[in-house]
């Protein structure tokens, strides 16, 4: 009976060395941003359901103002992954 072959291993090789401490921190730009859009979309929302005439601009555009106000807070939601 034929002698099977012998596989060989490559040497072990650590794996390289990762990004360091300061490039993987987010910029200092993301969390007031992202704060920004949460508190700008909640305001948004209050102020369509809480003012009794609307805002001019506001009353034009209807329940649209439901869909900016959202807008706003899943810009916030997206911004937010990037913060680390």
């Amino acid at each position: 009976m034929p002698k099977s072959r012998i596989r060989r291993k490559a040497p072990f090789t650590p794996p390289p060395k990762g990004q360091s401490a300061a490039s993987k921190m987010s910029g200092r730009w993301v969390a007031p941003v992202m704060i920004g859009f949460f508190l700008l979309g909640l305001a948004w929302i209050v102020v369509y359901y809480i003012s009794p005439d609307g805002v001019p601009v506001m009353k034009n555009i209807g329940n649209l103002n439901l869909i900016i106000g959202f807008g706003l807070l899943g810009a916030g939601f997206v911004t937010a992954t990037r913060w680390k």
